[in-house]
């Protein structure tokens, strides 16, 4: 075979296999990318996507579907199982994960909130203004709700007990509940203390009737509450997809963050999560709110204080080099694409 022919031949295998390749790829099913949530609006997974148009690549390198749970702790199961792929986990849930699940492949790709930031919101430990507690001190032998086991808030009310004093495990009797049972069960006075997240803690009625006694801020200084946790098998098998669904997810939480789409914004917090805008207009995606980093980076050095906390406390057997489990490549890469 001359060498024209060769040239000729090779073009034409070269034709073929990238038409071979391009029909591959656009026959190639998108990825589920199931993103875990806790509280409506608080977590970003029930509305990310809500203002239409904003995510590019959605329905074609990936599909998001958001997770309800009702606390982190459960999510680590869910992720050990497979049954999801982002998890949005507490400090404490994720220094558990690694320390007690053994799962060394998890790595923090985002941030979702931070508590205690600045200004900023922090969660707020509520008590009844006619009730029997005044001070941390009166919490012995009463009962404190929590939404979970293990939980950030968890963490934070244990904190605050042992600054006081109080044995978490012996002095006080702890139950669990949904964020949104919170205010009935301290109105009815089957709990003595609960946390009240947003939109929860605005609630008038609970401001009428209920104090702070003391935030999540005051127990244990800023928190990197919420992070994204995705396990790095997935993340290298799907690198591609998942650039395109955090360049999308940066861009959306731009929208939302931008105080000239804030009316839009609250008309759409109020439909997801079936409550009067009034509710939000004051606070939501403001300094009112908990800190949202706007291009969804989290915070390693609140992180790694956090994780010390929960080990002087004695919630962990050993301390945790938080860095070595975060990997920001993908969100970065999405953000250069923003530029």
């Amino acid at each position: 075979m001359n060498t024209r022919l060769q040239k000729i031949v090779c073009a034409v295998f070269t034709a073929v296999l990238l038409t071979f390749v391009a029909g591959f790829a656009q026959s190639a099913e998108p990825i589920k990318i199931r993103l875990a949530w806790v509280v409506p609006v608080i977590n970003w997974a029930p509305i990310l996507f809500e203002k239409q148009g904003i995510a590019k690549h959605l329905g074609k390198s990936y599909v998001m579907e958001p997770t309800h749970f009702q606390g982190t702790p459960t999510m680590i199961l869910a992720l050990a199982s497979g049954e999801l792929e982002i998890a949005n986990l507490a400090f404490s849930t994720f220094a558990l994960a690694i320390q007690n699940a053994n799962m060394q492949d998890l790595r923090i790709i985002g941030d979702e909130y931070q508590d205690g930031v600045g200004n900023y919101r922090s969660t707020e430990f509520m008590v009844l203004k006619d009730g029997p507690v005044k001070r941390v001190e009166d919490l012995k032998g009463r009962v404190v709700a929590t939404n979970a086991l293990g939980s950030g808030v968890d963490i934070a009310a244990r904190a605050m007990l042992r600054k006081h004093g109080l044995d978490p495990n012996k002095d006080v009797t702890t139950v669990e509940a949904d964020f949104s049972n919170m205010k009935a069960m301290l109105a009815s006075k089957k709990v003595d203390i609960a946390p009240m997240a947003i939109p929860f803690a605005l609630d008038p009625q609970l401001r009428a009737m209920a104090r702070t006694l003391f935030t999540q801020k005051d127990a244990m200084g800023p928190s990197q509450m919420i992070m994204w946790v995705a396990r790095s098998g997935f993340l290298q098998s799907n690198r591609a997809a998942m650039v395109d669904f955090m360049e999308d997810a940066v861009r959306a939480v731009r929208w939302f963050l931008d105080p000239k789409n804030h009316d839009e914004a609250v008309q759409i917090a109020a439909r997801v999560s079936k409550q009067s805008p009034d509710r939000f207009q004051s606070w939501v995606f403001t300094k009112e709110d908990y800190y949202r980093d706007p291009n969804l980076l989290p915070n390693p050095d609140i992180l790694q204080a956090n994780i010390q906390l929960q080990q002087e406390l004695g919630f962990l057997k050993a301390n945790i080099d938080a860095k070595k489990y975060v990997d920001l490549s993908i969100v970065q890469e999405a953000a250069r694409r923003l530029k």
